[in-house]
């Protein structure tokens, strides 16, 4: 059996909803046990994308500018053209995708990092966001701990207790 096979996600835990009118944003905060510097490099680059990342890109993130991001695991791929409008290595990025906003926030937490993910999402598929971002950043932590599992992502995520998930944050956040 693969670590791939045996991969399972914990409980829901780590979000948060902040709530502004109709505005929603998932907050999602992760401990890693690896400097801002690898974890950067896990959220930039277009190869360790890959391992990881509901979307591919066809640059490095790691600076200011135009950039192509295409969904992965669904039917038909979505590209979104979008832009990186921050990008402060290696503590923090910010870019569209869709018509989402996503900020990374990276702090040094002793010889790790606590990672901080603010998605505005509408609040319809918040729950399910948060579902897909937990295994997406379960999978993230493995891939940086030098012990990857491979994306998990789209309807290959219901093989990994996707359902169970979004159940979980429903719960959490009273909807």
């Amino acid at each position: 059996m693969s670590k791939r096979d045996e991969y399972r996600p914990g409980p829901a835990a780590g979000a948060e909803i902040q709530k502004d009118g109709e505005k929603w944003t998932l907050v999602l905060v992760r401990e890693l046990r690896h400097a801002p510097e690898k974890v950067w490099t896990a959220l930039t680059d277009p190869v360790s994308l890959r391992e990881w990342a509901p979307f591919d890109a066809d640059r490095s993130l790691a600076s200011v500018g135009p950039v192509k991001l295409s969904t992965v695991g669904m039917p038909t791929p979505v590209i979104s053209e979008t832009e990186v409008t921050r990008a402060e290595a290696p503590r923090l990025l910010e870019y569209r995708w869709g018509d989402n906003d996503l900020r990374w926030q990276l702090e040094p937490l002793g010889d790790g990092t606590r990672l901080t993910l603010w998605h505005n999402i509408d609040r319809n598929f918040i729950s399910m966001g948060a579902a897909g971002w937990h295994i997406c950043l379960d999978v993230l932590a493995q891939f940086v701990a030098g012990d990857p599992v491979g994306r998990i992502v789209g309807g290959e995520a219901m093989k990994f207790d996707w359902p169970r998930l979004k159940t979980e944050y429903e719960r959490q956040f009273g909807i």
